[in-house]
């Protein structure tokens, strides 16, 4: 199978994992599978509850790089992986995995997935969605509280303590590695098209 890997990547709440969705709702399932960073935060066991609060999420530390770039490569050979599933209640991964079969287009969306460059090797088309912070933030706060159970003052220290910075280090100069730069996200309907024709002339290839 002929294969490509479409990154997606932006800061917190860039309409990144908008712009992933839609591009796959617009093909068949056998056509395009979906890989997102944020599963693969690392496994923590080793450590309780409230240490495993304590962990920076936002560095590129936090992620099994390795194991993700084994299931890209395995993807790409035409063999079906089994993604973890991360649970945000407890801050570690859950004994749940998600089947994801080899398809001819795979879409990685994700925060980091430009600052790790052997995850950019493998990749094929690198999208970099790219949205104000004080829309990203806000983004991030009714996703934290509503979806998450967060408090307000948790999401705030959170964003202040490691996400900003941290999209200041390492978010904000991987862009420099994209071959797209997309504003707003899922938003942009232009900026869709485009990715979906690309697609469509892949799968037509």
């Amino acid at each position: 199978m002929n294969t490509i890997l479409i990154g997606i990547a932006g800061g917190t709440g860039s309409g990144k994992t908008t712009l992933a969705d839609k591009l796959i709702d617009s093909f068949g399932g056998d056509e395009v599978s979906i890989l997102r960073h944020d599963n693969y935060y690392r496994r923590h066991d080793e450590l309780t509850y409230e240490e495993r609060c304590k962990l920076n999420y936002d560095h590129p530390d936090a992620f099994d790089t390795e194991l993700l770039c084994e299931h890209i490569r395995a993807l790409k050979a035409g063999k079906t992986i089994h993604m973890p599933v991360y649970d945000y209640s407890i801050h570690n991964r859950s004994e749940e995995t998600i089947e994801v079969k080899p398809a001819p287009v795979i879409v990685l969306e994700g925060i980091l997935i430009f600052a790790e460059l052997s995850l950019c090797e493998l990749m094929d088309i690198k999208v970099f969605v790219d949205t104000d912070a004080d829309v990203r933030i806000l983004r991030r706060i009714v996703r934290d509280v509503k979806e998450r159970g967060r408090s307000l003052d948790s999401v705030i220290d959170q964003y202040l303590m490691t996400v900003k910075p941290m999209h200041e280090q390492f978010v904000e100069p991987s862009k420099r590695r994209a071959d797209i730069i997309i504003p707003e996200g899922g938003e942009n309907l232009v900026a869709l098209d485009m990715l979906i024709q690309r697609v469509k002339k892949h799968l037509a290839e």
